[in-house]
């Protein structure tokens, strides 16, 4: 059986290391548009910052590693057409004039992954990376990014975008010791967390000396007048109308990612949320033998079934099943929570669930509480405030969302996860007191914050039951 794998990250890599795990005779290729397979994009911001010193650490695999495990590698080959009919796909080099390829397969997994959302404003394309206007998503991307910073010792930058690549962006290069101002479209920052915790996060920036415009769309990007101690200027408007000119010596524009679709939909692979790859539970696209994952294909939902929620965590799991799949299981995707975490500076946000707002559109009667709670016992020095918020159903108690802030050493990331194995397990709010916790006065509370969290909901609507709320 000859598996083809195209895309090089998480859910190419995870579906072939699975088929070969499933089956250790397999014949797996990966086709990869680039010379980084399996590298952590999620790590790039640590790169740019120092804090990782070295581009190469940012490998889960090093490429003899990946054939050690049995696969091949066609690396800068670009996966042009599918035959759907034949089995076989057309590739050529990534610069397209290498000529054409035919590789046959028996099953195929399509991980194409995702691309930027490229805003249209003036400046974006006609300036580019020669320019300091950067895009950020690839190794290339961030190799142009350096030499940016390297040769041209900028001073200061501006990051269109708010959301968690660009709050770790704007930590990475206040970091290097630029200065930073960040603008974000939406009223406040960090829009996929409830703005009483983006608040919190806007403060955290503001403290570090990030200038925060939030409610603030761009429309151009020019370069600086002859004379002009920076580079460019972006030019923009705040919700009230009013123009807003910022100078800089870099842009740095991270507002999002659409899904990259046009291999399988030129298939004929249908659609579905936000213009993602239809799959099922199987990963199953529904043209014979191929299959897709990752950031390329919609996601199911827990708690709302189809959506598209592009995480890395979700592709590998995704690019498991579709591999085991591939050589004859039956596995299902369980299924994500759009947990995350993020860390900005010294303090960090999370989020798993739905929000107030998601559960009610999806025929929940939520109700959100916010409390706080100390991450360990507050006799013992260093103790932290956690921010919480916790959204449950009225009728069922049913726990359906969990949203904290508090600093990077409260175990932010650890206590999330509590609360998203909660919500996997449909559990209630209530019988979060019942789960055994650790404890010692160092590291926690004989209840813990999360514990907290939940009873501070459950005494609320339990006076709002009794007309005291």
């Amino acid at each position: 059986m000859h598996m083809v794998a195209v895309g090089g990250s998480d859910a190419g890599i995870s579906a072939a290391l699975r088929a070969r795990e499933v089956d250790p005779g397999a014949d797996v290729t990966v086709v990869a548009a680039d010379a980084y397979p399996n590298f952590s994009i999620c790590g790039i911001p640590y790169y740019v910052s120092g804090e990782v010193p070295r581009w190469q650490n940012l490998a889960h695999r090093t490429i003899t590693d990946l054939e050690m495990a049995g696969m091949r590698l066609r690396l800068d080959t670009t996966a042009r057409r599918i035959d759907v009919a034949a089995r076989k796909l057309l590739v050529t080099g990534t610069a397209g004039d290498d000529g054409e390829e035919v590789i046959s397969y028996d099953k195929l997994v399509i991980g194409t992954g995702a691309v930027p959302v490229r805003p249209r404003f003036a400046g974006l394309d006609t300036l580019g990376p020669a320019g300091g206007v950067h895009l950020l998503h690839s190794m290339g991307d961030t190799f142009a990014l350096m030499r940016t910073l390297e040769r041209a010792a900028p001073a200061s930058a501006v990051i269109v975008g708010a959301g968690y690549i660009g709050l770790e962006m704007a930590d990475a290069l206040t970091t290097r010791g630029l200065r930073v101002t960040q603008m974000e479209q939406l009223p406040e920052v960090l829009p996929t967390v409830d703005p009483e915790l983006g608040t919190l996060v806007h403060a955290e920036l503001a403290g570090r000396g990030v200038e925060v415009l939030t409610g603030t769309t761009v429309h151009a990007i020019e370069k600086a007048a002859p004379g002009e101690p920076e580079r460019l200027r972006v030019e923009a408007v705040t919700a009230a109308g009013e123009p807003v000119t910022r100078a800089a010596d870099l842009v740095l524009v991270v507002t999002g990612v659409r899904p990259e679709v046009e291999l399988a939909v030129s298939a004929g692979a249908r659609v579905g949320a936000r213009g993602a790859i239809a799959v099922d539970r199987q990963m199953r696209t529904g043209l014979p033998d191929i299959y897709a994952a990752g950031d390329c294909v919609i996601t199911h939902h827990r708690l709302i079934g189809e959506t598209y929620l592009p995480l890395g965590t979700t592709a590998h799991k995704q690019g498991r099943v579709a591999g085991e799949n591939a050589c004859g299981g039956t596995r299902e995707f369980a299924g994500s929570l759009g947990t995350q975490v993020v860390k900005i500076f010294d303090e960090a946000a999370a989020r798993t669930g739905l929000r107030d707002h998601e559960a009610r559109a999806a025929g929940y009667d939520p109700v959100t509480v916010a409390s706080g709670a100390d991450d360990h016992k507050a006799y013992y020095p260093g103790s932290h405030r956690i921010a919480m918020r916790f959204t449950g159903d009225r009728a069922t108690g049913r726990l359906l969302g969990v949203q904290l802030f508090g600093h990077k050493d409260a175990e932010i990331a650890k206590r999330i996860d509590i609360a998203a194995t909660a919500i996997f397990h449909a559990m209630t709010i209530d019988a979060l007191s019942d789960l055994d916790l650790s404890y010692t006065p160092p590291l926690g509370s004989p209840w813990d914050a999360i514990q907290a969290g939940a009873q501070a909901w459950t005494r609320e609507v339990r006076a709002a039951a009794r007309g005291t709320w």
